[in-house]
């Protein structure tokens, strides 16, 4: 759910989705969770009580950063039809794929605790990650390009992914709100 709501936010960034952008975004984001509950699993107790601490730090600071910068974005006057900080691409693309598949981390090293085969799950997991991802950047490739809604559609994408951000923390006792 969190690479759907992020494609979704990542749809409205962009307003016009191609078919290369969609491929590189359900890609990673359907390689990143089908890895790392293999990468969970293989690591298994040894490295469990680090990520526990700090996996969901890692997560919120990222989609946090994300998520600031296209508040950032959505104050600029749009003086081309090129995006030019494209989140299907770079360093942005990498920190949305870590960011969405830390959970995926965390079930892999619980199904290490049960002595259950991880592959079937992690494959069933990046098949429905990238399908949900394709699905959220055609919805908000939807509502980012009614152009009236734009500059909101974008700046509510930047409070969701922060959002998610703080949901992340929230569950894992962080924030008592």
């Amino acid at each position: 759910m969190d690479a759907f709501a992020v494609s979704i936010a990542t749809g409205v960034c962009l307003k016009e989705v191609n078919h290369r952008q969609v491929f590189r975004l359900s890609w990673h984001f359907g390689l990143f969770q089908a890895l790392m509950p293999i990468i969970g699993w293989s690591a298994g107790a040894a490295v469990h009580t680090y990520m526990v601490a700090f996996g969901h730090w890692i997560a919120f600071g990222l989609l946090t950063l994300i998520g600031v910068n296209m508040i950032r974005e959505a104050f600029k006057p749009e003086d081309c039809d090129v995006l030019l900080n494209d989140p299907t691409r770079g360093w942005s693309l990498v920190m949305l794929s870590l960011a969405t598949s830390m959970d995926a981390l965390a079930v892999g090293f619980s199904v290490s605790m049960l002595d259950i085969s991880i592959w079937l799950p992690a494959f069933i997991i990046g098949v429905v990650a990238c399908l949900f991802t394709i699905i959220g950047l055609q919805i908000g490739k939807r509502i980012g390009a009614l152009t009236p809604l734009g500059f909101y559609a974008e700046m509510l994408g930047g409070v969701v992914l922060i959002g998610i951000g703080a949901n992340i923390l929230h569950q894992h006792g962080v924030l008592s709100i």
